[in-house]
């Protein structure tokens, strides 16, 4: 078996071309944290408001989540006084408080299915911290949306509102929502919903599911529908630097992500093109009637509200009996996982994805 060595085992941790993101820390370190360069000085955070948005990430804040309790409040440690932005370079930390190591140790040997464990070790052998997936968790999305929560801020005070809802667990669907005028004060209703989602009778249905698959000591997957209105005309440009590529690539950066499409997505593939295509009117300026395309045109931006579908998969620690296999003694084996877990990563995953979304829009507008 080949361990790879030197620069094979280079590590990305940053993003951006004009804001730049840089996640550091490990799921059961002490610390994990976040560098933002490019900022603008002056900025007031609304420390509350970014409060409030943590914490619809944070776990252990009801019963549909893993019970590993985070209280996830970012503590600014350079760049920010009494809230504003005051250096180009700002640094927050979270301090983990809840960790139980213990729960991973038998993952050294023996990898867990769908998870990083084995393709880690080959890649970095023995010495990467792993505990609790480490590098890999989806505790790295906490620090990430200290910098989301900022840039919508941000963007809020430039009339661009992003915001999200599940539209669809174990095949129950939310209502549809109109692509070319969304309704965002109902999207913004969902915040703070136990299941964000819009129709209270897919609320009821959800819980119900998500409740037997725990019983079930089972998980499984959602869709996440993000929309922001206000985007401005011309963000992106063709081919690699396109804003429907970009946003991609982070997107598919989050834990978890396993489809991501602009629009009408996938649903593309069985329409003619008078159904797909948007027709232009001009009804206060230039709108499209339709939103297909999902307010990217040729790898820009048109206008009309961005919209992005994310498919979600099924939490990968569940407490039923896996195939697995032994490193060391090269043997197959069972295995059974014990600890916390989300039965439905989905239901906490929104104020991530609104993150790489509002990021995204906040680095291409600073260009």
């Amino acid at each position: 078996m080949k361990i790879l060595k030197n620069w094979e085992v280079n590590m990305s941790s940053s993003f951006g071309k004009n804001i730049v993101v840089t996640i550091f820390g490990e799921s059961h370190g002490h610390y994990i944290g976040v560098v933002i360069d490019g900022l603008p000085i002056g900025t007031q955070i609304d420390m509350e408001k970014l409060n409030e948005f943590m914490s619809r990430r944070a776990p252990g804040k009801n019963r549909f989540g893993t019970k590993r309790k985070e209280r996830d409040l970012p503590k600014f440690v350079a760049g920010v006084q009494d809230g504003k932005i005051v250096a180009n370079t700002i640094c927050a930390i979270i301090e983990n408080s809840d960790q139980r190591s213990s729960d991973y140790e038998q993952f050294k040997d023996t990898p867990r299915p769908s998870h990083a464990d084995y393709v880690a070790y080959v890649k970095y052998g023995t010495e990467m911290d792993m505990r609790g997936s480490g590098s890999f968790s989806g505790r790295l999305t906490a620090p990430l949306c200290i910098a989301g929560g900022i840039a919508k801020q941000i963007l809020e005070k430039k009339g661009i509102e992003v915001q999200s809802h599940i539209s669809s667990i174990g095949g129950i669907r939310d209502v549809e929502i109109d692509y070319a005028k969304p309704d965002m004060k109902a999207l913004k209703e969902c915040e703070k919903k136990e299941i964000p989602v819009i129709s209270e009778e897919v609320s009821e249905k959800i819980k119900q599911c998500i409740e037997k698959i725990r019983k079930e000591e089972n998980s499984i997957g959602a869709e996440i529908e993000c929309f922001a209105t206000g985007v401005p005309i011309g963000l992106g440009e063709p081919n690699y630097d396109s804003f429907d590529a970009v946003l991609a690539k982070l997107v598919f950066s989050v834990p978890a992500v396993r489809g991501f499409s602009f629009g009408a997505g996938f649903d593309a593939v069985s329409m003619t093109g008078r159904e797909h295509n948007d027709e232009y009117e001009l009804n206060d300026g230039v709108k499209t009637t339709t939103n297909n395309a999902g307010g990217v045109v040729g790898g820009i931006t048109n206008g009309m509200p961005i919209v992005f579908k994310t498919a979600i998969k099924p939490t990968a620690s569940i407490g039923l009996s896996q195939r697995s296999f032994s490193i060391s003694e090269n043997v197959e084996k069972d295995l059974e996982i014990k600890g916390r877990h989300d039965p439905c990563i989905g239901i906490r995953i929104l104020p991530v994805i609104e993150s790489v979304c509002a990021l995204t829009i906040l680095d291409f507008m600073e260009n």
